[in-house]
């Protein structure tokens, strides 16, 4: 017996030559489709169940190209590896329409061709078809009056995995490539993650992430925000705290809150996503991998650590700088997914902007910028008590690799940010020398932490804020594609 399904009557699939457009009509096939399942959630959870299950699908957008002509391969993206058919699922198009507009834009613009939109075959879990609105909550299973996937799709992780960013993805046997390196659930179950781990909701986010594994940094940047928010030629328009509190004058108030989610976040806006987004990621690898694993669906243009480590060498001192060049990666968190044995590169912009920026901060330049910064390789452990076990192991170990700071995270978002095709760095910043004798002590912190978390932080912001003025096309490395590379970012 055939399943009875009831779905919205979509319109045929359309060809678009311009990329406005075709958000536009990703934006209403996302809406149409939200909305009916919406509508029949809420009636199902009034009335009961439906006599006949209820779908509905992600819109979709694909290309297809015939030529191997060469188009200019300059840029990081906006091309495919070979002819055929590539294609993605989309949600919240609102949200990413900037995104979208610019990636299908350059396709239309490099093949002369048209994308086509419609809905694909994939159902859209009523779990995110109704996220966004605050007054529908998705019952846990057992809670409803009827066994809820036996009428509305549910999030399927069999589906939703990152088969494509990994370089793992197989192709259908209708042969159509991917386009994007995110599947429309993928996105969901990110999103909905970013909210429930950051306490903030994904609009909020912007282009330019900062990752701190300490909370004193968070003062400081709800400082400086105030300076910038009282400032009408900064630029930066509002700025929002945990709990979506947002701010638009220097005075603002923000309440205490007796709730901090596990990673919270906090973002300096400006039109366009152009602002900082900062997120105390805490401490630990799992932390990092967590944060990075959900931030990359909203495609930022760069992300850079800007933590405290344990420095290495007898030579260096509390409160100087780290640029990391390499990472030894004990992390090991991300070990399934990028072997150790692939290379994590520095990426040339982001290092120039760390290093001008530090110059900027501290007024030194050249060689007298070597007396508080050091470039070397950041190891990164998942001991935190790492100095405890036998010396002769690790110690050796980091010797070998010319490691000059050791933290928990470093390496992680680098490693992150090359799987996933964001820009990254690192700045650290020596808070102990444990090798030294010279422990991370409560009165040693303190005095530290008065003295270096402004300059540190404001460094960070300084580089975020060369990177933002950077073209596109410089600031997305070709270093970060693989073989065969999806056409957007």
């Amino acid at each position: 017996m055939t399943e009875s399904i009831l779905s919205p009557d979509v319109p045929a699939a359309e060809s678009f030559a311009d990329a406005t457009a075709a958000v536009d009509r990703l934006c209403a096939l996302y809406e149409q489709a939200t909305s009916f399942l919406r509508d029949h959630f809420i009636a199902a959870m009034m009335q009961g169940q439906p006599e006949c299950r209820v779908r509905a699908f992600y819109p979709e957008v694909r290309i297809t190209t015939t030529s191997f002509a060469k188009i200019d391969s300059r840029l990081s993206f906006g091309h495919v590896s070979a002819p055929g058919t590539h294609a993605a699922t989309i949600t919240r198009p609102s949200l990413f329409r900037y995104y979208l507009e610019q990636q299908i834009g350059q396709l239309i613009k490099n093949y002369g061709v048209e994308v086509v939109v419609g809905a694909s075959d994939t159902p859209m879990p009523v779990h995110f078809a109704v996220a966004a609105d605050d007054s529908v909550t998705v019952p846990h299973e057992g809670a409803a009056s009827f066994t809820l996937r036996d009428v509305f799709d549910v999030p399927d992780l069999t589906t939703t995995n990152d088969d494509i960013v990994n370089g793992t993805n197989v192709v259908g046997p209708d042969g159509v490539e991917p386009l994007a390196p995110f599947t429309a659930q993928r996105v969901d179950y990110s999103l909905a993650r970013l909210t429930h781990y950051t306490a903030t909701d994904p609009a909020h986010f912007q282009n330019h992430v900062l990752f701190t594994n300490y909370q004193f940094y968070v003062s400081e940047f709800e400082a400086y925000a105030r300076r910038m928010l009282g400032d009408p030629e900064s630029g930066y328009t509002s700025f929002v705290s945990t709990g979506n509190v947002e701010i638009t004058d220097a005075d603002g108030i923000i309440p205490d809150t007796t709730k901090t989610p596990q990673m919270p976040a906090y973002h300096l806006k400006r039109p366009g996503g152009a602002g900082i987004t900062l997120v105390n990621i805490g401490v630990g690898p799992s932390n990092a991998k967590t944060a990075t694993d959900h931030i990359a669906v909203l495609r930022p243009h760069a992300w850079i650590m800007v933590g405290h480590c344990a420095g290495l060498r007898n030579s260096q001192t509390l409160g100087d700088f780290v640029l990391a060049h390499a990472y030894l990666r004990e992390d090991k968190v991300l070990d399934d997914d990028l072997p150790v044995w692939v290379p994590i590169p520095a990426l040339a912009e982001i290092q120039v902007a760390l290093e001008e920026a530090v110059e900027n901060v501290t007024e030194l330049e050249g060689y007298d910028l070597k007396r508080i910064m050091r470039t070397g390789t950041v190891a990164s452990l998942d001991n935190r008590n790492w100095e405890l076990r036998d010396q002769r192991g690790p110690v050796q170990r980091l010797s070998q690799s010319r490691a000059v700071a050791l933290d928990m995270e470093s390496a992680t978002i680098a490693a992150n940010g090359f799987r996933f095709r964001v820009p990254y760095g690192t700045l650290l910043c020596i808070s102990d020398k444990p090798l030294h004798g010279e422990l991370k002590l409560p009165g040693m912190a303190s005095d530290f932490y008065k003295t270096q978390v402004a300059r540190h932080l404001m460094i960070g912001i300084r580089a975020m804020e060369s990177l933002r003025d950077m073209p596109l096309e410089r600031l997305h490395s070709r270093k970060l594609r693989s073989f065969d590379e999806t056409a957007f970012l």
